[in-house]
C-alpha cells in the first residue's frame, strides 16, 4: 500500500494508481479463439465449455419455468421479503430515470422538431455466479432494460457443479423481469449471446459485470453487438477530513477489497493524523476478515493519501476517475459540486457503497480503471435509442428555405437545394 502525500507520488506510485491494468491483452487470443469455436459449433461449444470451466455437463441450457417455480418454493421468507424491497428500490429509482416518450418544441414557426425514445429488442444480462450467488447483480441489470421497455430480455449466468443456478439469482432475475435465463457462464455466455446458438437467439446489446475474460469477449464482439462499457476491478476512492470515523474508513475500505485480489480500496485524508489512525484500524480490522487472504492482496495495491486541501482531494478523485466515491467530509455537497468523473457518488457518513450495492435503488454496475472519465453507470438510457422527428408546414419551410438552400450549394449539393426549392415554388403567390 502507497503511504504518501499527494504532492510527493512520484510518476511511478501516480501511474499505478491512475492507470489500472485489467490484463485484457494477455487473454484476447484464448478469448477470441472461445468466441469463434462458439459461432461455428453453437449449443455443442457451449456445453462442452460449460464442462471444461464451471465442471458440469448441462443437458439444457435455458432453465425451465419450474426451475424458477421451485426457486420461489426454496427461498427463505425474510430474504424473499428483502429481495422484494431491494427490487422495488431500484426500480423506482430507474423510473425516475426515464425519458418522455415523445416530444416537439417549435424551433421557429412551422418547424417542429421533436424526439421519440424507443426501447432496444433485445439485450443479453451477464450476471456472475457459480462459486457465490449475485441476486443484486440480476437486479442491477434487468430493471433498468424492464423500466425501458425492452421487450426481451435474456440472463446468463453460471451454474453450479449441479448443474443449476442458485436459487436467489433465479428469483432476482424473474422478479426483475427477464424472459430467459441460460445456465451460461464466461466468454461462452457473451459468444452465445453475440451470434446465436440453437438454444440462445442473438441480442442487440450486452450488459452486465464480469472477469477479465468476460470483459475482453464484450469488447472483441463490438462488432456484432452493442455493449454497455468495460470494466476492470472493482475499486472505491474514500475522501475524508476530520469528522470522519477511522474504524468506518477502514471498514469501507476492507469491504471494497473483499471483492477480489484486484480490487483497489485508496483513501485521501485531510491531515496525517486521520492516514495513520485509519491505517492502524485497517490492521486491526483486516486480521478478523472472513476473505483476510484476498484482503491483504487487495490492500497490497491500495493507497493512503494526504491531500492539502479538498480542492487537491478532489483534483485527485477527477483524475483517478474511481468507479465508487465516498465523499465523508464536513460539508459534503460543497464537495460534490467538484466532481467531474465518477461511476457513482456517496455522500456523508452514512452512506456506504454497500447501499448502493444492495438497497438504495441506485445501479452498481459502474464503469472501473478510469473508464468513469467517459461512460456513466448503467442506466435506462442504455437501453434505448433516440429518434429526431420533424414536422415543417409551408411556411415554416420559407422561414428557413433560403438557410437550407444557400448552404447546400456552398456544399456543392445542388440536389438538396432543388429538394427544397421546388417545395417553396409549389407555393401560391403571396397577394
Amino acid at each position: 500500500m502507497i503511504f504518501k502525500n499527494l504532492d510527493d507520488l512520484n510518476d511511478d506510485d501516480l501511474a499505478a494508481l491512475l492507470t489500472r491494468e485489467v490484463g485484457l491483452q494477455e487473454v484476447l487470443p484464448q478469448v477470441n479463439e472461445i468466441l469463434m469455436d462458439v459461432a461455428e459449433r453453437g449449443d455443442q461449444a457451449l456445453v462442452d465449455y460449460t464442462e471444461k470451466f464451471d465442471g458440469v455437463r448441462l443437458t439444457e441450457i435455458q432453465v425451465s419455468q419450474e426451475e424458477i417455480d421451485q426457486a420461489y418454493e426454496d427461498l427463505d421468507e425474510d430474504l424473499m421479503f428483502y429481495l422484494e424491497e431491494a427490487s422495488e428500490n431500484i426500480f423506482n429509482f430507474h423510473d425516475e430515470q426515464r425519458e418522455k416518450d415523445l416530444w416537439f418544441t417549435e424551433i421557429s414557426p412551422g418547424v417542429l422538431v421533436g424526439q421519440k425514445v424507443v426501447p432496444l429488442d433485445s439485450v443479453g444480462a451477464y450476471v456472475p455466479g457459480g462459486r457465490a450467488a449475485y441476486p443484486s447483480s440480476a437486479l442491477m441489470n434487468v430493471t433498468p432494460a424492464k423500466v425501458a421497455g425492452v421487450p426481451r430480455i435474456a440472463v446468463c449466468t453460471p451454474p453450479g457443479k449441479d448443474g443449476k443456478v442458485s436459487s436467489l439469482t433465479l428469483v432476482a432475475a424473474d422478479l426483475a423481469g427477464a424472459d430467459e435465463i441460460y445456465k451460461l457462464g464466461g466468454v461462452q455466455a457473451i459468444a452465445a449471446l453475440a451470434t446465436g446458438t440453437e438454444s440462445v437467439d442473438r441480442v442487440q446489446k450486452i450488459v452486465g459485470p464480469g472477469n477479465v475474460y468476460v470483459t475482453a469477449a464484450k469488447l472483441l464482439v463490438r462488432t456484432a453487438v452493442e455493449i454497455d462499457f468495460p470494466a476492470g476491478p472493482s475499486e472505491v476512492l474514500i475522501v475524508a477530513d476530520q469528522t470522519a470515523d477511522p474504524q468506518i474508513l477502514a471498514a469501507d475500505m476492507l469491504a471494497q477489497a473483499e471483492h477480489d485480489p484486484s480490487s483497489i480500496a485508496v483513501l485521501v485524508a485531510s491531515s496525517q493524523e486521520l492516514a495513520d489512525e485509519v491505517a492502524g484500524a485497517l490492521e486491526a480490522q483486516k486480521s478478523l476478515a472472513a476473505r483476510r487472504e484476498i484482503v491483504e492482496q487487495s490492500l497490497a495495491h491500495g493507497a493512503i493519501l494526504v491531500a492539502e486541501d479538498l480542492e487537491e482531494a478532489m483534483d485527485f478523485s477527477n483524475a483517478f476517475a474511481p468507479e465508487h466515491l465516498e465523499i465523508v467530509v464536513q460539508e459534503p455537497m460543497e464537495a460534490l459540486d467538484l466532481v467531474r468523473h465518477a461511476g457513482s457518488v456517496f455522500l456523508g457518513p452514512f452512506t456506504p457503497v454497500a447501499a448502493g450495492d444492495y438497497a438504495s435503488g441506485t445501479n452498481h454496475v459502474l464503469p472501473t480503471s478510469g473508464y468513469a472519465r467517459v461512460f456513466s453507470g448503467l442506466n435506462v438510457d442504455h437501453f434505448t435509442k433516440k429518434i429526431t422527428v420533424q414536422k415543417i408546414s409551408s411556411q415554416g419551410l420559407a422561414g428557413i428555405g433560403d438557410i437550407i438552400i444557400s448552404l447546400a450549394e456552398a456544399e456543392g449539393l445542388k440536389a438538396h437545394a432543388e429538394s427544397v426549392r421546388k417545395r417553396l415554388e409549389s407555393l401560391p403567390d403571396e397577394e
